[in-house]
């Protein structure tokens, strides 16, 4: 035999070895994808399992391989990135035995590599879901909670990284991509290493603290602000309540959304000493209602937080405009959801909802007759007819059987104010103006029957209609002075979107932990922590 025969053989032998694909337990391919085609194509009403574990991205596991021909597709290098990915999973608040982490390693020591497989793909796959749209379903937790979901096919994607060896990093690109989110991870971190520290000092029960009084209480209170960075140790005053605990104690109050005025009384006391264990608990439910959002919320739009009573008008990532909201009251919740602003109404009238017709104003209209007429409410029959308002008896009437229809006109007394500015929606929700500017004064702000009141809606209106040609300021107030309704359609629209978290983080990277106020976070919380369903 020639030497360039032997050559030849020489180096088929080694090209087969070097293409020949081998599992992360060093077992041929072939044995290996053969069973795991038999694995994957059995009964679908046939739980499948491996090591015990049930493969819940089964559906997608299945149209992977059957996509690479049933081929292994991991290594030794891969899973032990995978294994990171799921340890780091506890980073985003998710919790790393949800996704096959023991049974991975036990499948690996046993070198069955068809276990193997199943488990690192459906951890793969499972975990990507996750970080990309959320470890719960939100209508599940949530029910009012519509926002749309950020979706991809994640068959293709696990190809991917496999393919490229990329495994930890193309987990990571599925989290969501923005600073706040990152900013959530951080303060997580830094709770998990307080309570890791034994948490804080708790203040005793007692009267409320406030400046002047002494004692050790007051030294309490100054280790718990210390531990937030709002305040010194105060050296030999640290058990007087000076200044700068006040302002310390003001400053703490407004991260969680309270008044405030600088006293220790009831609830500060109560926010004060909540401890590492609750706050960990917050920021990982708040990382999951990201998780629950689109990649982007638009290049200019509007967010609402209903915990926080605040809404931000965006442009490119930076906040322009930033108001005070009131939103609706614990029996009366403001919806999650987005829309688009398509059209502004000045000098609205108000199409009183039928339901606070007969419930709220009845009974104002039997106390008090003639405000009807003084608020400016035109009343109209079930035909549409008016009715004078003087000439109706409101005691004959209950909740029960109240045939009229109420609209207020425009003016000063208007309930919905000067302005409304319409994303049209089922919940029929939509920002609005006010008469009663004094209640943004208050620290929480729960007070309408579900649409959301806006400080400064006339400001607000403005940057709205910013893009839409022939209506500066001056227009906006001149149309005001006509007192005629007048509707203006917006000539780009504007992406509003309401949402509700409880952990939030502003501008300047300060974390704020905001009342829960339609006691929404347990819920979130109590599920994330139950094991996902086969």
């Amino acid at each position: 035999m020639s030497k360039q025969r032997l050559n030849v053989r020489a180096l088929i032998f080694l090209l087969a070895c070097t293409w020949a694909p081998f599992t992360a337990a060093g077992n041929p391919s072939g044995d290996t994808g053969e069973r795991l085609r038999g694995r994957l194509t059995q009964a679908e009403d046939t739980p499948l399992l491996a090591l015990d574990e049930t493969v819940r991205a089964r559906a997608t596991v299945a149209r992977f391989y059957a996509r690479r021909v049933y081929r292994p597709a991991w290594q030794d290098t891969t899973v032990d990135q995978l294994i990171d990915a799921v340890i780091d999973a506890e980073a985003h608040g998710l919790e790393p035995t949800h996704y096959h982490l023991d049974a991975i390693r036990r499948a690996r020591t046993a070198e069955n590599p068809v276990a193997l497989e199943l488990l690192a793909s459906d951890a793969y796959l499972t975990l990507a879901a996750h970080l990309l749209s959320g470890r719960l379903n939100p209508v599940t937790v949530e029910p009012d909670w519509t926002a749309i979901r950020r979706e991809r096919d994640l068959a293709a994607y696990l190809e991917q990284a496999v393919t490229t060896g990329n495994i930890t990093d193309s987990l990571e690109q599925l989290a969501p991509p923005n600073t706040a989110y990152a900013e959530l991870k951080l303060a997580l971190q830094r709770y998990r290493k307080a309570a890791a520290d034994g948490g804080w000092q708790r203040i005793t029960e007692g009267p409320a603290l406030k400046p002047g009084d002494v004692g050790a209480r007051v030294r309490d209170l100054r280790q718990r602000l210390r531990a937030t960075g709002l305040i010194d140790a105060g050296g030999d005053r640290a058990d007087t309540f000076d200044t700068d605990m006040e302002i310390a104690v003001a400053a703490f109050q407004r991260r969680i959304g309270l008044e405030p005025d600088g006293i220790v009384g009831p609830v500060t006391l109560r926010e004060l000493n909540r401890s590492p264990a609750y706050r960990i608990a917050q920021i990982r439910v708040n990382l999951e209602r990201w998780r629950w959002l689109p990649d982007s919320l638009g290049q200019r739009h509007i967010r609402v937080n209903i915990a926080d009573y605040r809404l931000q008008a965006v442009q490119d990532g930076r906040v322009e405009r930033e108001h005070d909201v009131i939103v609706g009251r614990t029996y009366r919740k403001t919806p999650v959801f987005s829309g688009q602003i398509s059209y502004v109404v000045l000098n609205p009238w108000w199409e009183t909802p039928h339901n606070l017709a007969r419930l709220d104003k009845l009974p104002a209209f039997r106390k008090d007759p003639a405000s009807a007429e003084r608020l400016g409410f035109e009343v109209l029959d079930r035909n549409g007819s008016p009715v004078p308002t003087g000439s109706i008896d409101w005691s004959q009437y209950t909740a029960d059987r109240f045939p009229f229809r109420l609209r207020q006109r425009p003016g000063p007394l208007n309930a919905l104010g000067q302005v409304k500015l319409m994303f049209p929606n089922p919940h029929n929700v939509y920002l609005h103006d006010t008469p009663g500017r004094e209640l943004f004064n208050r620290g929480e702000r729960a007070f309408s029957s579900g649409c959301i009141r806006v400080a400064d809606a006339l400001g607000l209106t403005s940057w709205v209609l910013a893009q839409t040609p022939g209506w500066d300021r001056r227009r906006i107030d001149s149309t005001l002075d006509s007192q005629r309704e007048t509707r203006v359609d917006l000539a780009t629209r504007v992406p509003v979107h309401i949402l509700y978290f409880t952990a939030v983080v502003d501008d300047d990277g300060a974390l704020r932990l905001v009342n829960d106020i339609y006691d929404r976070d347990q819920r979130v919380f109590s599920a994330l922590n139950q094991a996902p369903d086969a």
